[in-house]
């Protein structure tokens, strides 16, 4: 029996190779600058599999790739010549509303989560678009609309159940395996296949809120008046400030389309009688061009703006951890944001204060406690004709504006080039990120990541 034979009669799922059925729709990933060709593809139904998965890497020494929702901007979810783990089969979420807790698969994007829990009136901190994947999103921190009331995803996590480079099976919490709990809270894919997380949950069921877009001449005012807002407003009040395209919709006046604007996406997640009141907040910073404003279900918020993000986008993403949003800052802001290569491109800033700033910067490995916003340059756009302007784009934006930037950023947000920066991504808790590496993936199996060295 061949060797890919024997890992066929281990797996549950499907492990396909060059040539096989479905091989070439099951290689792609979100950012098609990334078309790689794996030499093995084991699509996973259970840990099982993944363990089999692992076991087969690291036997026939062969990079491995972890995709989960397969969003990578650097498009670590494949390889070339590699065997790639795609854990897309697993997307099962159970809510359990007693407790207020709901486990999710792998391979569960936050659209299968909020569809769950929100049948119960219940939700945690996701992104902003519904089709990235829990784990990927949860392991590099989880930035979302909730984060300043319930804290970042991974400070809602409770457990993980994990395979780590040995092929073995370990579930990691507070009161087991716990210096890889600690490291799964923001150290990314470094330390083995999150099979399955059971994250807390909180009562959220409709939220007030929607795009606002303003003139680019107001964005001035617009961003001061929101770094003024956040610093003391409720913290149910969440949402970002905003670059975007104006896409062709029917509430945004027709001979506008396709122009830049300065915008804000706001969500209050408190009572909905009080919505309107702390949304109205944001239309006192100057006049407001067009909005879609109003009571929603939480889950259609966060997928209100996936239509803007397909797979098959060309991506490159810049991102900063920023303590004080600076007048200087918001004017290297307006030098760059009027040029967004396209409508998928966007620029967003997003408040990481409030339920963020109460965990201390060593409980987790998201050491940017202090930081007030996260900043991300998320160029993307369909024509790889494009790739050039479009990245140096994003690259001189980048540049302006990180003078005024912590050293670090998310690495959610992160491009593959941005390797030189993980030291300064997790300060001062990268040595005993690296412990924890040494400890569960001493050869550094688990490298197709922000790559924490053993």
């Amino acid at each position: 029996m061949s060797a890919i034979e024997d890992l066929r009669g281990r797996v549950r799922g499907q492990v396909l190779t060059v040539g096989d059925d479905g091989y070439d729709v099951a290689r792609h990933v979100n950012n098609a600058m990334h078309d790689k060709r794996p030499q093995v593809i084991v699509r996973c139904e259970n840990a099982g599999d993944v363990m089999a998965g692992i076991d087969y890497a690291r036997q026939h020494e062969l990079e491995l790739a972890v995709r989960g929702g397969a969003h990578s901007v650097p498009g670590f979810g494949t390889v070339d010549d590699g065997l790639v783990i795609d854990l897309s089969g697993m997307r099962f979420v159970r809510v359990d509303p007693a407790t207020r807790t709901a486990r999710a698969g792998g391979g569960a994007t936050w659209g299968d989560f909020n569809a769950a829990t929100h049948a119960f009136g219940l939700a945690t901190t996701g992104g902003i678009i519904s089709t990235t994947g829990v784990g990927g999103l949860t392991l590099g921190g989880g930035i979302g609309y909730l984060a300043r009331g319930l804290g970042l995803s991974c400070d809602n996590l409770v457990s993980a159940d994990v395979v780590t480079a040995d092929g073995k099976f370990v579930i990691a919490s507070e009161k087991e395996h716990e210096d890889l709990f600690w490291a799964l809270r923001g150290g990314g894919g470094n330390f083995g296949v999150a099979t399955a997380l059971e994250f807390r949950l909180a009562p959220v069921s409709t939220v007030y809120g929607g795009p606002m877009f303003f003139e680019l001449s107001d964005a001035t005012a617009v961003l001061t008046g929101f770094r003024e807002l956040i610093k003391d407003a409720p913290e149910q009040l969440g949402g970002f400030p905003a670059f975007q395209i104006a896409p062709p919709l029917p509430f945004i006046p027709e001979n506008r389309h396709g122009e830049p604007f300065a915008a804000i996406v706001g969500c209050w997640a408190g009572d909905p009688a009080d919505g309107e009141a702390q949304i109205s907040k944001f239309r006192e910073f100057a006049p407001v061009v067009a909005e879609m404003v109003g009571p929603m279900p939480y889950p259609a918020i966060n997928s209100a703006f996936d239509a803007l993000v397909p797979p098959g986008l060309q991506h490159y993403w810049k991102a900063n951890f920023v303590t004080e949003l600076t007048d200087e800052a918001i004017q290297a802001h307006l030098r760059h944001a009027p040029g967004l290569p396209a409508v998928n491109s966007t620029v967003h800033i997003y408040p990481i204060n409030g339920a963020c700033h109460r965990v201390t910067a060593d409980s987790t490995a998201f050491a940017y406690r202090d930081a007030n916003f996260a900043t991300v340059i998320a160029g993307m756009w369909p024509d790889p004709a494009d790739n050039e302007s479009a990245i140096s784009w994003v690259r001189s934006y980048y540049d302006d504006i990180a003078p005024h930037s912590e050293a670090g950023g998310y690495i959610n947000f992160m491009a593959g080039d941005d390797q030189g920066r993980i030291r300064d991504n997790y300060r001062q808790n990268y040595d005993r990120l690296a412990e924890v590496k040494r400890r569960y993936d001493p050869d550094n199996l688990f490298h197709l990541n922000q790559n924490i060295m053993p």
